[in-house]
């Protein structure tokens, strides 16, 4: 089942109308599948995340996205969250005054019918332990004086808890040691069933070493030049983009 189908899909920066970042770009992803999209800095892979979330900071001038068959490129952005689509952020927000656990009930209780407080508090802990975070953590302002590490690995925990449709990455393994790496990775394997699905945005190949990963995306200019299974992201390792940029100047 198609769970992210974008067709020709073409984005402007919203304080610089003549700055074109994505173009003509087309990516679709089934249920049960896990999708990388490399690239160089500024080929378009944060702006294809955040216009899938209808940010202001990007306009759409042309294209459609559609998610679980629905059109979801004019839907506000919690309208598009409530439908079951997540995105976890380059740069985490911080929220002083809030603890994470009241954060993380509040999120919670948004999105379920029956919320149960005592089942709660039990599937967090479960979580907790998965992503070797301490309960105590629950007790801190949201991200405030968090590592660089812990602030990704509550990405996680929120996406675990939360259980999405589809989730993008965006760059969660920025700024991580390989250890921190490692528990992401272990966190991706534990949402990823064949229901739902992944697109991981990424630098790195160390996120996807022990991920079965369905393919893999190269972003220039704002448009997909070419896929392939994990194999093309270990040759981006080795050869970089060089060819890919000299063959679409």
């Amino acid at each position: 089942m198609k769970l992210l189908t974008i067709k020709d899909l073409y984005t402007i920066a919203e304080d610089d109308h003549n700055k074109k970042i994505l173009n003509g770009l087309n990516i679709e992803v089934n249920s049960g599948e896990i999708h990388v999209i490399m690239g160089p800095n500024g080929s378009g892979k944060s702006t294809l995340a955040h216009t899938c979330f209808s940010s202001y900071k990007y306009i759409k001038t042309k294209g459609s996205i559609k998610f679980n068959n629905k059109e979801i490129t004019n839907l506000k952005t919690d309208e598009i969250a409530r439908l079951g689509l997540f995105m976890s952020h380059q740069q985490p927000e911080v929220i002083p005054g809030i603890s994470l656990a009241t954060y993380l009930k509040t999120i919670k209780k948004a999105n379920s019918d029956n919320f149960n407080l005592f089942e709660f508090y039990k599937e967090v802990e479960s979580i907790l332990k998965k992503l070797e975070l301490k309960e105590s953590i629950l007790k801190r302002e949201f991200n405030v004086g968090f590592s660089g590490g812990e602030k990704k690995k509550i990405e996680i925990l929120q996406m675990l808890l939360l259980n999405p449709k589809l989730v993008i990455l965006d760059e969660t393994d920025s700024g991580l040691d390989v250890d921190a790496i490692k528990v992401v990775s272990k966190g991706i394997k534990l949402f990823k069933n064949d229901n739902n699905a992944c697109i991981i945005i990424t630098h790195n190949t160390k996120i996807i070493d022990d991920l079965d990963v369905d393919k893999v995306h190269i972003l220039i200019d704002g448009k997909i030049v070419d896929s392939g299974n994990k194999t093309l992201a270990e040759k981006i390792e080795k050869e970089g983009y060089s060819n890919y940029i000299n063959e679409n100047k």
